[in-house]
């Protein structure tokens, strides 16, 4: 079976900036899984992956506009620390990666300054402004349910995951 909308895909990837340096990759025993077609990945990602199938091996490059977008400087705002959520562990410092709620569902950001009660921001995307590259192993490709296609979303390799 080949990657096409409403279809599930699994696939292991490891991420690198245009240096070479890797950012990160998907654990061998947990790979991703997303439902193709439904805006769950980066638009120009699933292009690529679109029409392969489980066993396949690719390499993409995405330029910084391709993928997360150029850096806006002007993307920072101050908000109450109570209305943010510390995704990293410990204490808020400047660099933590954190995550506010908008009005289009919650962002993430990093602390750029901390205060008493308020944090200065930066919302770009951590990514945005980098050129990205992926080394991915299709695992496999499956239809997906009725119930992932009403969701929207892909339930897990072993179920719903929520």
């Amino acid at each position: 079976m080949k990657i096409e909308k409403n279809t599930v895909a699994v696939f292991s990837y490891i991420l690198s900036n245009s240096e070479g340096e890797e950012l990160e990759r998907s654990s061998s025993d947990e790979p991703t899984a997303y439902l193709h077609g439904h805006g769950n990945i980066l638009f120009n990602l699933e292009r690529h992956l679109e029409g392969h199938a489980a066993g396949d091996t690719l390499e993409v490059d995405l330029s910084a506009v391709e993928a997360y977008g150029r850096r806006h400087e002007e993307a920072s705002q101050r908000v109450p620390i109570k209305h943010l959520l510390n995704t990293g562990k410990g204490k808020l410092r400047i660099g933590s990666l954190v995550k506010i709620n908008t009005e289009q569902g919650p962002r993430d950001a990093r602390v750029i300054k901390l205060g008493r009660f308020n944090v200065d921001i930066d919302t770009n995307h951590p990514l945005a402004g980098v050129d990205l590259h992926f080394s991915i192993v299709i695992r496999d490709v499956r239809q997906a349910t009725a119930e992932e296609v009403a969701h929207g979303h892909a339930h897990g390799i072993g179920g719903h995951h929520h």
